[in-house]
Order: structure tokens, then sequence, then C-alpha cells
């Protein structure tokens, strides 16, 4: 690492009246150790991607994430498919993949253990949708893909509420909807193990990448893994509330029993679609809203440089 930008998100996280400072203390940290420094505030996801091609052109061989998922997620779109390095500052709410790589959550500690840091070279999910206003959208992720009730948590939460209170509000939302949110069934194919297709109606579909979310989500898809080239898909075949919550009491005890009408699966691809006049079934990627059904998400191996602490 010889040069780094540090693109931050100013109302990523429950800590906005700290965010420049921690942003300056991890840059401070980076240029102690005689790396130059870039920082620059975030304008939004659609401008992100120039941003970080900004900063590429700035001969910037390290970017770094300053926030939370949603932040690596836009700064992603600029980074796959060349060999600049993703760091990250977790920052965020929930900073799901911070957890993932091991990393500390204060903002000068992972700036340390970023110039410890070891290169990997990992796959990225790619999805293909349809925007909130019916346009064809491709995006890639990282952390997970979610298609039914997860996503629609991601529509409803109101980002005034995830600044103001953090993951709480993830909680208290996630909770309503559990109560309330009438599930809907799609369609969903994917390649079976023994080179056919497996098709099935789900009301609910996580395609996973990380092992480890952190919080009580923790050990949410069993045989995920970053290390992988392919997503843990996990196929909810029922509309019960109570399964839905034991799936993920599971994870939070970290227990390995398992529940009738939920299974796992490891694929390379997914294809999920809806009929065409049923309501709109959403779809979310690293905790942002996308769009709707019908989508088609695969795996793009060898796609992204990521710091992560030496194992």
């Amino acid at each position: 690492m010889r040069k780094a930008a540090l693109l931050y998100n100013p109302l990523s996280g429950n800590r906005h009246s700290r965010r420049v400072a921690d942003v300056n203390a991890a840059a401070a940290a980076l240029q102690d150790a005689g790396i130059e420094i870039v920082v620059t505030p975030t304008h939004s996801a659609a401008g992100t991607v120039a941003q970080v091609k900004e900063a590429i052109s700035m001969g910037c061989d390290t970017i770094f994430a300053c926030g939370g998922d949603g932040t690596a997620h836009d700064i992603l779109q600029g980074l796959v498919g060349t060999d600049i390095a993703l760091g990250i500052i977790p920052l965020g709410t929930a900073n799901a993949l911070a957890h993932d790589l091991g990393l500390p959550l204060h903002p000068v500690r992972a700036a340390r253990a970023a110039l410890k840091a070891k290169s990997r070279r990992i796959a990225v999910g790619q999805v293909r949708y349809l925007d909130l206003s019916g346009h064809p959208g491709s995006r890639y992720f990282t952390v997970t893909l979610g298609i039914g009730s997860d996503a629609h948590l991601f529509k409803e939460l109101d980002p005034v509420l995830k600044v103001r209170f953090g993951m709480a509000a993830y909680y208290a939302k996630a909770t309503w909807l559990w109560l309330t949110l009438r599930m809907r069934t799609f369609a969903v194919e994917f390649p079976s193990q023994d080179g056919g297709v497996q098709k099935t109606d789900i009301s609910d579909l996580l395609a996973v990448r990380i092992r480890h979310f952190g919080g009580v989500l923790r050990n949410l898809a069993p045989g995920a893994s970053l290390d992988r080239d392919d997503l843990r898909l996990v196929l909810f075949q029922t509309r019960s509330r109570a399964k839905y919550l034991a799936y993920v009491l599971r994870g939070f005890l970290g227990a390995d029993w398992k529940v009738a009408g939920i299974e796992l699966a490891h694929s390379a691809s997914v294809i999920c679609r809806s009929s065409p006049d049923a309501p709109p079934v959403f779809v979310e990627a690293d905790g942002e809203i996308l769009g709707t059904l019908p989508v088609e998400a695969s795996m793009i191996p060898d796609a992204l440089t990521i710091l992560a602490p030496q194992r």
C-alpha cells in the first residue's frame, strides 16, 4: 500500500457527529505509516463509482470504505475486475463484512490492521433485477442477496431511525414485519448437485457469501464463505412465522438443528421469478434495496482484491 483513498459516507452508522473525526483518525494512522492519503465524502450511491474511478486515476492502489456494508457495496461497483484493493474501516450500523473478515470495529485499530493485512482475491456475486421504476439493473455484492421479506425489511426501514437507533431500528422493524407481513411465494431454480436443475416455490431466499454476520444473526447460513466461488442458498419453503423465528434463533444460539421447510444448498447461480400479475417481490443486496423480481444472480470468480487480517 502506497497511496490510499478513504471514501466515507457522512450518514453511515449511528455516530453521525463523530463521522469525520473517526475517518481523520484512521487516515492519520495510515499516514503515520508513510501512506499517502486522500479523504473524500461520498455524495450518492450513483456517484460513488465515479469517485472510485477518480481515485484510481490519481494513483491510489487501495480504496477504503469508511462506513457500513452499504458504503462498501457502493465502492465495490467501481472495483470489480481491477487489481485495486478494497479496505474496510467499519463505521456503519451492522458492519457484517467487517465481522466476517475479523476486523477491529475501532477505526484506528482497523486502519492499523490494514497495514498488516493480507490481500485476498475473492469471487463476488452479480445480480440482475428490475429497479423500482421497472428498468433493468445490475449490481455486484459481497455479503448477501435477499429476496422476499428480508428485502421488504430494508425497503420499509426508515433511514433516519436507522442512523439514530442503529441495530435497534433493524430489530424493531424486523419484529413488526414478522408479526404483520403477508409472505408471498415465488419460483426459484438453480443447478442441482447431480447436474440437473432444482425448481421449487419459496417465500424467501437468502444467497449468502459470508460466514459470520455479527449481532444476533451470527452464522446465518452455515457453509457460506468468501473463500468459496459459490452462493450459500437459504430457501424458505414455508410461510410459517414460527419456523422463520426458529431459524434465526438457531444462528443466534449457535445450534445446528434443522428447521423443517427451510433448506440450504450451494450454487453458483440462481433465478427467481414471480407471476406477472402478482404483487411485487422485493430484492436487496448487502442491505441496499434494489428493486423487484425477476432476478438472475451468478458468481464472478477472481473478481476483487480485499484486505483482511492474517488468519
